[in-house]
């Protein structure tokens, strides 16, 4: 059986957010970056939406909890995704409650 990578989940959604107008970028892990870092970033109209991608079966680790603890905390968006479906539920979900400049 052929399981669907994270990496293509984010390829995924990255093309998606982009297709949508999104600014959206992958965020390349190394040994010096910040750990719990999420995988994409999307910027449109003045929203800033950090993006953990996970695969089906995937949990965030602790550390990527508590990043996206700050990111909320500071007035970003954060949400862990496992589809485009994900994101897209999101985005309809907030689009009445977040600053809409486009």
């Amino acid at each position: 059986m052929n399981r669907i990578k994270e990496a293509d989940i984010q390829r995924q959604i990255k093309d998606y957010l982009q297709w949508q107008g999104w600014y959206c970028f992958k965020i390349h892990q190394s040994a010096l970056s910040y750990k719990g870092i999420a995988d994409l970033y999307a910027l449109k109209a003045g929203r800033s939406l950090w993006i953990e991608v996970k695969a089906p079966r995937g949990k965030q680790s602790p550390e990527q909890a508590k990043f996206g603890c700050a990111v909320l905390a500071h007035g970003g968006e954060y949400i862990v995704a496992k589809s485009v479906d994900d994101v897209e539920r999101y985005l309809a979900e907030t689009k009445l409650s977040k600053p809409n400049k486009s």
